[in-house]
């Protein structure tokens, strides 16, 4: 067998193979000898049909067979020979078999680059400073009594405004279809609803009905309401109103584990500076990351950008549907995203190149600690932890995630890392 290797480009290479004329009839006399075997032949009995016939009846699919076994056989051991692995299924055209000539064949993928040397040391960030303040304290306190506070009538009879929680009717019927009646709850001012209804829920007091015009979203989760417009009747049933409880000793003993509201602060503060903490970990690292792929613009392989972009497209898909919404990738939309998974792919290649050359490894230690970490994000315990991440993709995830911190860790002791 004779291979050979071109380069189309950093990341795309073309196999020839050639399978000599003497193997090509091995292959082909074995064939029919398996065919001789069970083919049934009008006129003969099982097995006692002579070749001549059967190359009369069978040569086409005969040639076919053993032109797709000698691909699949001789491509496996011509990329080992070349030691190329490919990252796409190939994309394989034979010449025809002809049993008494040799037989070709060329198979083109795509593959990892060559990454010779990755420059990592002395990349630049710069850290933002941490700083809570008195007003961020303030505004977590009052999020706090928002989770606290109780739904009650309004003490004296009057209309709906912005922030009461309604009971509504609603009637309507788009062109075409029946009429449609419900009955919801909504904040006013929240959003939740179509801005028209929203809007004429304002000012309107209990039994009160309103119409208004409102067309429903191109997104909806309903296909037949989708981009239809519609005559809603408003009537409003109840409303309710929060009532915020008072920020004393007795609130923060509420909140959780606080002697008084100064240890509530406190804890507030705490998890704040936390937060921030981790918010500039974050963009330390990808500041570093794109300071690397910067300084190392290698080629990527489509393939991979396009695996990546089908990830983070699922992962906006699910965080769309978490707020209730419906993802609506724009041409725009679609060229960020791919721009962003090609980052993240080069970022990928470098990150595994300087692991190879640093000798940096996941130890068992490496991954208990990582078990424990998110048993702590997670509010699970260890053993559930474990039990979850037996899957071996879901190993290989958190694996990768461990030497993904290392390297960063590299990055950032080496870089140049200045205050903002």
């Amino acid at each position: 067998m004779q291979v050979t290797l071109e380069k189309l480009s950093p990341v795309l290479v073309e196999l020839r193979v050639e399978v000599p004329a003497d193997t090509v009839s091995t292959e082909v006399d074995s064939a029919y000898t398996s065919l001789q075997r069970r083919a049934r032949v009008r006129g003969f009995r099982p097995g006692k049909a002579p070749r001549a016939i059967l190359k009369q009846v069978y040569a086409d699919a005969v040639h076919a067979d053993v032109a797709k076994r000698l691909v699949d056989r001789m491509l496996e051991q011509a990329m080992a020979d070349k030691a190329v692995q490919p990252l796409t299924q190939p994309d394989v055209h034979p010449s025809e078999l002809d049993p008494g000539q040799a037989f070709s064949f060329k198979a083109r993928f795509e593959v990892r680059p060559e990454i010779e040397s990755v420059t990592w040391e002395g990349l630049e960030a710069s850290r933002p400073a941490i700083e809570v303040t008195g007003a961020q304290i303030d505004a977590e306190i009052e999020k706090l009594r928002l989770e606290h506070a109780t739904l009650e009538p309004p003490a004296e009879p009057r209309a709906a405004k912005k922030g009461d929680i309604v009971a509504v009717a609603l009637a309507f019927q788009v062109p075409g279809g029946k009429p449609i009646t419900e009955e919801l709850e909504t904040e006013i001012g929240a959003r939740h609803i179509l801005p028209e209804i929203d809007q004429a829920l304002e000012g309107t007091e209990i039994g009160a009905t309103k119409e208004t015009e409102a067309s429903f979203p191109t997104g909806h989760q309903r296909k037949d309401l989708r981009g239809k417009k519609a005559t809603f009747k408003i009537t409003v049933k109840e409303i309710k109103e929060r009532i915020l409880p008072k920020v004393d000793d007795e609130f923060a003993k509420d909140c959780g584990d606080y002697a008084d509201l100064a240890a509530l602060r406190e804890g507030v503060a705490a998890r704040l500076k936390k937060q921030a903490e981790q918010r500039t970990e974050e963009d330390v690292a990808r500041q570093l990351v794109n300071a690397l792929c910067a300084k190392n613009p290698i080629p990527v392989p489509p393939s991979l950008v396009e695996q990546q972009a089908r990830v983070t497209e699922r992962e906006l898909v699910m965080a769309a549907q978490a707020q209730g919404g419906r993802y609506n990738p724009t041409a725009e939309l679609r060229e960020r995203v791919l721009a962003d998974s090609e980052m993240k792919v080069r970022a990928g290649l470098l990150m595994a190149e300087i692991a190879k050359a640093k000798s940096i490894q996941v130890t068992p230690e490496d991954i208990e600690k990582g078990y424990q970490e998110l048993a702590e994000q997670s509010g699970k315990n260890v053993a559930k932890i474990k039990a979850e991440y037996r899957d071996p993709n879901k190993q290989q995830m958190l694996i990768g995630m461990i030497l993904e911190d290392k390297i960063l860790d590299l990055l950032e002791s080496s870089g140049k890392i200045t205050a903002a």
